[in-house]
């Protein structure tokens, strides 16, 4: 579905072609506006309108009683202002639609008030019949109100590009060749240059370590959940984290060529390849533009060569339907369905950016989850303890490991205390560059390290357990109590609780569950295995995930993706529907289409549910809406005049439509889902 009744299909290659302004953004922000302002003033000259036409004093019994000398010229001029201003949307979009070759909404609502409008402009002027100035008015004013409500449930995906860029430090610590060291903007940095990354700080563009170690943090960048060592000669990515030690790394790549700006790439060129199929309702109104406009001239014909009938008579009968073919019912029945089921989306902490893609929704058949952040939470905790002394508990080994580790800013240091109930006192803490951490905790010496350092210093574990732990792809630390070896903490990015229940309930929805993640293949097998997926991509790098995407689409799928980390953004741009955790980062987000607050993968679910019943409310609607038709329009073109002198009176032709407005409006209130 596009996202017509107006064109938004040129305001998204708009969006997508400049981001550097924002002005694809700015200009939907500032539609927006000027529909709401446009409705407003319609709606405020319309009461006047309907004050002073004789059809509405009739109806309400009024007479003539309200009539006074040069009413109708006041009339004119007030519902010319409304059909010029208000309806100036609907004649530029009559022009472009035109040019397209493609008549649409703006088609249908154009000749409607153009022909109500010139029509009553001829019976102010002595032609004798009834003018449509109030029918002009009204339609319009539901016309712009539509637009408005639906316009404002639609969000652009400008500001992706604008968050990609802001991962970026503004500035970087350039070591200058006298050794001393200046910051510069990130503009003036060149390949060949050497820069200075103190501890907790973003690299600023990619390169080499030509000095120091660390541990870099590049899970929002690659999906890799634990924090990558790096040593003298290692490669950096511009946009990572550098962890606790400092680093002198030479300038590979800037602008154009670096990792980044290749992602920004690969989001602009998917955001910009995405389908525009046509909307319901435009559908809807291009059948009935042609309904109106043939309609209404063979109406015209037929009674001029026919029906023995005056020009004022056959001029009514054809202006009559082409004012019916035009429902106001039509105009809110899919904007009303958006608005209710944006509110109820926005209750549950589903935020729906795009609702052609969330219309898209309901015939998923694979959903692809990233693995960090959204399956998984993304942080560390402990799932297994192994001691190898009976006389301590798992709880004293844990709290000494967290007592340490307390001092520590690694993110498996502090899933470790986290996991802890308790710490206690340390006292002389150091670290073991790339290694570990010690400290003396109750006066005696304890120190948490890796696997490396027991390799270093000889010391051999034969426990089988470790290597069944690490084919898991778990991180296993151990703890020595005054050099004597205790045990081991194993610890993994933890898994939600809610991503078992999300992928059972999705299976029995008949839709494949995937995972796509960067991290390795053992971690990602095991996660797979804990909550039931149906197949696994592991160790792709971040311009392999829009192709894997690619890859599951051509088997014949409709595919949503889930993810929250930068490495996921062109994957959610490529996808048929993008849904981003709502704790990731600002670029998942701003790619999505849809947004789950909670960060609960359950939600996946029940998107899908609000899609379907979303889409059956429309189809409901556009019935309501339209089915009138099939009574008014013949009416309208007078086939009963000459049998039984019946042909539709403007005034019943409004209760009709106002009645399938009314039962539009109800319906849409009705929607509502069951999880």
């Amino acid at each position: 579905m596009n996202h017509t009744m107006h064109d938004h299909s040129r305001h998204f290659q708009h969006s997508t072609e400049d981001h550097s302004t924002h002005s694809g953004h700015a200009g939907h922000a500032g539609m927006v506006k000027d529909y709401k302002k446009r409705f407003w003033i319609c709606l405020f000259l319309t009461i006047p309108v309907l004050a002073l036409s004789p059809m509405i004093q009739h109806f309400v019994g009024l007479g003539e009683t309200w009539r006074f000398k040069g009413d109708m010229g006041w009339l004119a001029l007030i519902s010319s202002v409304v059909y010029f201003y208000g309806g100036a949307p609907f004649l530029k979009g009559l022009i472009e639609e035109s040019k397209a070759k493609n008549p649409g909404m703006m088609t249908l609502i154009a000749v409607a008030i153009t022909a109500a409008y010139l029509y009553s402009i001829a019976n102010v002027l002595g032609l004798k019949g009834t003018d449509f100035f109030w029918e002009l008015a009204t339609l319009i004013d539901i016309m712009l109100f539509g637009h408005w409500i639906e316009m404002k449930s639609v969000m652009g995906a400008g500001d992706a590009l604008e968050h990609l860029a802001r991962l970026m430090p503004s500035s970087a610590h350039k070591v200058m060749p006298d050794g001393t060291v200046n910051d510069v903007p990130l503009e003036q940095l060149l390949v060949g240059d050497q820069v200075l990354v103190k501890p907790g700080e973003k690299i600023p563009a990619d390169g080499r370590i030509i000095k120091g170690q660390t541990a870099i943090n590049e899970s929002m960048l690659t999906g890799e959940s634990k924090p990558v060592a790096k040593e003298k000669g290692a490669n950096v990515i511009g946009g990572s984290i550098n962890g606790e030690g400092s680093i002198n790394i030479e300038v590979s790549k800037t602008g154009e060529g670096s990792f980044l700006s290749q992602i920004i790439e690969l989001v602009k060129k998917a955001q910009e390849s995405k389908s525009k199929t046509q909307d319901l309702a435009n559908k809807a109104a291009f059948w009935l533009t042609i309904i109106a406009i043939s309609g209404g001239v063979g109406s015209l014909v037929l009674w001029v060569t026919f029906g023995k009938s005056t020009i004022a008579f056959a001029l009514e009968r054809m202006v009559s339907v082409m004012v019916v073919a035009c429902p106001h019912a039509l105009g809110l029945a899919v904007p009303l369905v958006v608005a209710v089921s944006t509110a109820i989306a926005a209750q549950r902490g589903l935020l729906i950016r795009d609702r052609t893609a969330f219309e898209t929704a309901r015939n998923i058949k694979g959903i692809i989850f990233d693995k960090t952040g959204t399956l998984t939470k993304g942080e560390f905790g402990i799932t297994d303890v192994l001691l190898f002394d009976s006389s301590l508990s798992e709880e004293e080994l844990i709290t000494y490991a967290a007592s340490v580790e307390m001092n520590s800013e690694h993110p498996i240091a502090k899933g470790i205390v986290k996991s802890s109930k308790q710490t206690w006192e340390v006292e002389n803490f150091s670290a073991i560059p790339g290694k570990g951490a010690q400290g003396l905790v109750k006066n005696k010496q304890i120190m948490v390290v890796s696997p490396g350092y027991l390799r270093e210093q000889k010391i051999e574990v034969s426990d089988k357990r470790i290597k069944e732990l690490s084919g898991q792809g778990k991180t296993v630390i151990f703890v020595l109590i005054d050099n004597q070896l205790k045990g081991g903490i194993a610890v993994a990015d933890i898994i939600r609780p809610e991503s078992k229940q999300a992928v059972t309930a999705l299976r029995k929805m008949g839709i494949r569950c995937i995972m796509l993640t960067g991290d390795n293949k053992q971690v990602a097998e095991w996660v797979a295995k804990e909550i039931g997926l149906d197949e696994v991509f592991a160790e792709v790098l971040p311009h392999q995930k829009a192709e894997k995407i690619k890859e599951v689409q051509q088997r014949g799928l409709i595919v949503a993706m889930t993810g929250d980390g930068v490495n996921d953004a062109p994957a959610l741009a490529q996808s048929d529907v993008g849904i981003a955790i709502g704790a990731g980062t600002d670029v998942a987000i701003e790619t999505a289409d849809i947004i789950l607050v909670k960060s609960n993968p359950q939600d996946v679910a029940a998107i899908i549910e609000l899609a379907k019943a979303t889409y059956s409310k429309m189809i409901q609607n556009l019935i309501w809406a339209t089915g009138y038709n099939t009574v008014a329009l013949p009416l309208a073109a007078g086939v009963l005049y000459n049998a039984y002198h019946i042909a539709l009176d403007p005034a019943f032709g409004a209760v009709l439509m106002s009645l399938s407005t009314v039962i539009c409006a109800v319906n849409s209130r009705l929607l509502k889902i069951k999880n």
